[in-house]
């Protein structure tokens, strides 16, 4: 499944199911999330993601590790109050422009004609971000940040919100960058 963000609003202290799931990318296909005591599950043209959330709490379930994802717009209001901008793209791409006041720590580095995950991301956004920081994670296309705002969250920072779209959406929605 390649949806680039699912948006679902709710809450429940039982066996639920909310509809709809959006994938922003195929506006078109919908399906369904369930979210019971232990675990949730989202299904989508018949394909399935389950997992199990990391904390639970009475039987309501208060998912950790999933970070919230924003449009570029928002991200960028975010930004102008206060926000901090966590690029995790490559130092090539990053030269290359990025937003305004942006940090550079690269969640990936190229490797011959791959890229290979920075073994020390973490501690490197460690040493420029408290805990409890409000950051918002771009990258180019908005799947590096997905993946870097979820070890972030996984390591204990608290106010991690990831760009969907990334950089690229960033600079075609006419927002201002730094070349």
């Amino acid at each position: 499944m390649a949806a680039k963000a699912v948006v679902c609003y709710g809450s429940s202290t039982s066996s639920t199911t909310l509809r709809p799931v959006l994938c922003p990318q195929q506006l078109n296909k919908r399906g369904v999330f369930a979210v019971h005591s232990r675990r949730c599950s989202i299904n989508i043209n018949h394909k399935s993601l389950s997992f199990r959330p990391k904390t639970s709490l009475r039987w309501n379930l208060e998912a950790t590790g999933i970070p919230t994802s924003v449009p570029v717009r928002v991200a960028h209001e975010l930004h102008q109050a206060g926000h901090r901008y966590l690029d995790v793209r490559t130092p090539d791409e990053f030269s290359a422009g990025h937003a305004a006041g942006a940090i550079n720590i690269p969640y990936m580095y190229r490797v011959g004609s791959g890229m290979t995950k920075n073994p020390k991301f973490v501690e490197e956004v460690s040493s420029h971000f408290r805990k409890h920081d409000e950051i918002i994670v771009g990258c180019q296309l908005g799947k590096r940040s997905m993946m870097a705002a979820t070890d972030l969250l996984a390591a204990g920072f608290t106010a991690v919100t990831d760009i969907a779209g990334g950089f690229a959406a960033w600079t075609q929605n006419g927002l201002p960058t730094d070349n």
